[in-house]
């Protein structure tokens, strides 16, 4: 009998592990002995999934910040390398982490071993460059949004639109009412969700000046209630000393439970990034922001070539939601913001409208496709 087959995996965060844990299951589904190990997060794991270091090691964002952890980083890439070329997975699959993910592909593929990306890095957006190292390192690129696929068909690398699994697990019209019984919100008050990342540096230059944001709010609209979900435990321990500086502020800490969340908020305040695509996808209103090391930001601003850094805003190509980012991210200007797109009607339909459009665009059964393209390469180099 011929061995199970076995998929090495490496998501490098909250988003990366929602993605990997639909992937996994769809592999589980047509092949229920197969084995899928790396790196991955709980909501893998749960799966089935077989994580060999906490997947929170990998999740450092900024260019200064990950100085500061090269070693680590480096010293588990090379363990990992080290298991896959004596294991010998049928494929490789990573998932977004393109810094980490893109040197461990190219060495997988060099050394015969098939390798699929997933979630494309923004090559698009800044560091073209990279494109040749994609060429070299990776067999198929797994792409969540369709002008993505379009770039990779011009520069002759294989790809596959496949959608975003957050468009297909999410209702066309979420169920407010339900979300709010289900985390016993009582009554139809207003509501706001505070989102300040998945990172222990995004939370730690963010939660305090959205939560600062969260009582001017108040004090304009004072039967406001809030609505703040820990990504993780150490978020929500992090999280705790923060929230008893505001006992004026009626504020619920979820452990979790970001996608009720969302459904039970009539506007969001949110840290940039994937998270701000599924707030979209749930129709509300929301505030992007971002703040990041000085020196991090400097250079970035300087070599990122998009206008916007919205999720929403990249895929309406228009500035369809605030993005207030470093120095714009103020308390002021955060509150003003929040303030209009929890009060102005006229400007509410218009954004959740243009969200439907982007749902409709990207409901594709993404796990299904993904898996399609990852049978593709399985034994392109005969590792069987």
């Amino acid at each position: 009998m011929s061995k199970p087959l076995t998929f090495a995996m490496v998501a490098g965060e909250a988003s990366g592990d929602l993605l990997g844990a639909a992937l996994v299951r769809e592999i589980k589904r047509h092949h229920p002995d197969a084995r899928c190990y790396g790196i991955g997060g709980p909501k893998m794991i749960a799966e089935g999934f077989e994580s060999l270091f906490p997947m929170e090691r990998l999740s450092v964002m900024g260019l200064v910040e990950v100085l500061g952890r090269l070693r680590e980083l480096l010293g588990i890439r090379k363990r990992l390398r080290e298991t896959f070329l004596q294991d010998r997975p049928d494929v490789f699959i990573g998932i977004d982490a393109p810094d980490f993910n893109l040197a461990l592909e190219r060495h997988l593929k060099s050394n015969g071993i098939p390798t699929v990306h997933y979630v494309s890095p923004q090559v698009w957006a800044w560091r073209e460059g990279r494109l040749k190292k994609i060429r070299r390192s990776v067999d198929h690129m797994l792409c969540l949004l369709p002008f993505e696929a379009e770039y990779y068909q011009g520069h002759d690398v294989p790809v596959t639109f496949v959608g975003h699994p957050l468009a297909d697990q999410v209702a066309m019209e979420p169920d407010q009412t339900q979300a709010r019984q289900s985390l016993n919100i009582a009554g139809d008050g207003p509501v706001m969700a505070i989102l300040p990342g998945s990172r222990k540096a995004e939370v730690a230059r963010l939660a305090e000046l959205f939560l600062d944001t969260a009582r001017q709010v108040h004090q304009q609209i004072p039967s406001i209630r809030f609505l703040v979900p820990a990504a993780n435990e150490r978020r929500k321990q992090q999280l705790l000393p923060l929230l008893e500086g505001y006992p004026d502020l009626d504020i619920v800490l979820t452990d979790g439970r970001a996608s009720e969340v969302m459904a039970a908020s009539d506007a969001i305040l949110i840290a940039s990034g994937t998270a701000s695509l599924e707030a979209a996808l749930h129709k509300r209103p929301m505030v992007i922001s971002y703040r990041m090391a000085k020196l991090s930001f400097a250079i970035l601003s300087r070599l990122v070539k998009v206008k916007y850094v919205g999720l929403p805003n990249l895929l309406s190509d228009r500035p369809m939601v605030p993005e207030l980012l470093q120095d714009d991210a103020t308390v002021e200007n955060l509150t003003n913001a929040m303030l209009k797109a929890l009060q102005d009607e006229n400007w509410r339909q218009e954004v959740t409208g243009n969200f439907a459009d982007i749902h409709r665009t990207l409901k594709r059964d993404a796990s299904v496709l993904a898996w399609q393209a990852i049978q593709s390469v399985i034994g392109k180099y005969d590792v069987r």
